[in-house]
This record gives C-alpha cells, sequence and structure tokens, in this order.
C-alpha cells in the first residue's frame, strides 16, 4: 500500500528498505540507516560501500520486481519523477511503497524530514535539512548583486534534451545565477542547435543521465562559438537529498568562476 505523507508515524520501525532513487539512497546512509537497507539500484553509487555490497534490483526506470520480491522488504522508497507509475503501483499491491515529489528546494528539504520521521531518524533529518537551508540562504545572499547569466542546461544528446522551468534543475540554477531559456517548457523539452544559438550566453552539458565529456564540448563549441560552455556535475543539480550538503559549495565555485571572483 502506498503510505499517505500526511500519515506518516516515526513508531512504525521498517527493517528491511529498498530505495529505487540514487539520492534518497545516500539520504538514508546519511540518516544513519545501515543494515536496514537490503536493495538499492544500479544507479545509487554513493555511498560507495553500499553500491559495492547491497544487493541492486536493476535501474530506477527499468526496476526488477522478482528481485524484490526475494528480498521481501517491509518498505520501499521512491519518487513520482524518477520512477515508472506502474512498476511503483505494482509494488504496492505487495508492500508499503512511499513516493515522494521533488520540484524544488522546499520540496527537498520536506522530502528530508518526511523520510526521517519514516525511518525514525527524524531529529537526524531535521539536523541535515536546516543545515542546507541555512546554507543556501547564505549562497542566494552571494548571488543577488550580479545579473542572470542566460542559461541552457543539457541532459541528453541524441535528442538534444534541456531542463524546463518545473524541474528541480531549473530551481538550482537559480542559486548559480543562471537564467534558465527553457523557463516557460515543461519537464525536459527537445531541442535544436538553433534553440541555443538565440540569447544564450552559457550552455551547461551535464554528466548525467547522458555522460557528456570534453568532446561533446568542443564539437558543439564549434557550433556554437558565441555560447561558453561547460561540463557540470550533475549530481550537484538534480540530487536532492543529503548531496545538498556539498552542492552549496560546488555553486559557489562555479559562480566566482562565472564571473571572474
Amino acid at each position: 500500500m502506498f503510505i499517505d505523507s500526511n500519515k506518516i508515524s516515526s513508531a512504525k520501525i521498517y527493517s528491511r528498505v529498498v530505495s529505487l532513487v540514487p539520492s534518497q539512497t545516500e539520504l538514508l546512509h546519511d540518516l544513519g540507516l545501515k543494515e536496514e537497507v537490503i536493495g538499492i539500484t544500479k544507479f545509487c553509487v554513493h555511498p560507495n560501500e553500499w553500491y559495492q555490497n547491497k544487493t541492486r534490483i536493476g535501474g530506477t526506470k527499468n526496476v526488477n520486481i522478482k528481485s524484490i520480491h526475494k528480498l521481501n522488504p517491509d518498505l520501499i522508497i521512491g519518487n513520482k519523477e524518477e520512477n515508472v507509475k506502474e512498476q511503483v503501483e505494482e509494488l504496492s499491491r505487495h508492500y508499503n511503497v512511499h513516493v515522494t515529489e521533488v520540484n524544488n528546494l522546499p520540496d527537498a528539504l520536506n522530502m528530508i524530514n518526511e523520510i526521517g520521521s519514516l525511518i525514525g531518524k527524524r531529529k537526524e533529518a531535521l539536523h541535515i535539512s536546516k543545515k542546507i537551508s541555512r546554507e543556501f540562504r547564505n549562497l542566494q545572499d552571494t548571488i543577488t548583486e550580479k545579473k542572470k547569466i542566460k542559461s541552457a542546461y543539457l541532459i541528453w544528446k541524441d535528442p538534444l534534451m534541456a531542463v524546463g522551468g518545473d524541474t528541480f534543475i531549473n530551481d538550482m540554477m537559480q542559486y548559480c545565477g543562471l537564467e534558465n531559456i527553457f523557463s516557460s517548457a515543461k519537464r525536459y523539452p527537445e531541442i535544436s542547435l538553433e534553440d541555443l544559438k538565440n540569447n544564450c550566453e552559457l550552455i551547461l552539458l551535464s554528466s548525467e543521465p547522458y555522460p557528456f565529456k570534453e568532446r561533446h564540448l568542443k564539437e558543439m563549441q564549434l557550433k556554437i562559438p558565441d555560447s561558453k560552455i561547460m561540463l557540470v556535475d550533475g549530481e550537484m543539480f538534480s540530487w536532492y537529498g543529503s548531496r545538498l550538503l556539498k552542492a552549496t559549495g560546488y555553486f559557489e565555485k562555479l559562480y566566482a568562476k562565472l564571473h571572474g571572483l
């Protein structure tokens, strides 16, 4: 069954947890879970110890339901965007399933506290969320003095895909002093090189989900010589769990680099 976010009880103790989302897997670790987490996806690379030793149950979009049945969890944690609705619904017929929805920083902070309450780590979650909130406030104070750079954040190559205005990544771009030129688009629109040639000062090539490399940057720079192009760490822009503790430092350095500070 699905667990209602408004009816979470910290009195319930879960000892066999499966995580279907990389950023939430890392959060579970940083909240203090250990042996309780018995299954993760093949993209749950943090922490490395878990990646090497925990049972992997497929990818975020192609969960191996048979493998999950063998693990017989008492809690599965997923996400509305990162997991496939039909697969999550199938799992909910057999197990307790909690599905998060994160589109911006406030959503992320709520999610952290929500999961903390769910797994009996409310105090630890509150500590993490408060620290993230404080560091993002400090970061926001740093960037208010400069004009925002008209930018595009690309997540895929063939076809070219960017992030729209209703995404978590778009929200993170604001904290770097960036103005998303595709902010009027929904989710992850397909775009063309011509779209990037129009009023785009900066193009960010993400390390995930498509692993853009230096060769891709050089190829694109030849086609769009008037825009600055950079490779960026996709985890810092898209992982909405405890990795946000590291994101502010990364964004501050990126902002300083862009403005020659």
